[in-house]
Formats: C-alpha cells, structure tokens, sequence
C-alpha cells in the first residue's frame, strides 16, 4: 500500500512544483492544517503563508501569498500565487 501523497503546486504559468510527500501542510484561510494518507476529500482557500512538505528526512517550504487547494485521493493539488 501506497502512503505517500502527490504533491501539485501550480501558479498561472505552469507548474511550480510535482513531488511525492509523506505530509503536506498549508495555510488555510481558516487557520493553518496538515495533511497526511487517507486524508478526507477537501477543498480549502489558502492564505499568505507557506506550503511545508516532508519528503523522507528532507522538509521543504514554498511561499505563497494566497489560493486554493483540493485534497482528493492521496492528491494534494494547490493553485497558488506567489
């Protein structure tokens, strides 16, 4: 079984960023939340902040300043600005 989710981080000219990830967190508009396998299907505005994703022992960020994120299927998809 499959525990790592597919991590797509897109901006209005093209992709910014398509890697598997063992979480994923963000920075909704409501407060801030994570995202781990076989989260509940998902569809949240994002704010000013950054997208934290942890790949086997590496962490990663990319700031952004606002969008939106679906969470389907192990599919972490954010359309963002930044």
């Amino acid at each position: 079984m499959d525990t790592k989710l597919l991590l797509t981080i897109t901006v209005p000219s093209g992709v910014l960023v398509n890697t598997e990830a063992d979480s994923v967190s963000l920075p909704g508009t409501e407060g801030a939340f994570t995202v781990l396998n076989s989260h509940a299907p998902l569809i949240a505005s994002l704010a000013a902040g950054d997208i934290v994703y942890v790949a086997g022992s590496e962490i990663k960020r990319q700031r952004v300043e606002k969008g939106f994120v679906r969470v389907l299927n192990n599919k972490v998809e954010a359309c963002v600005e930044v």
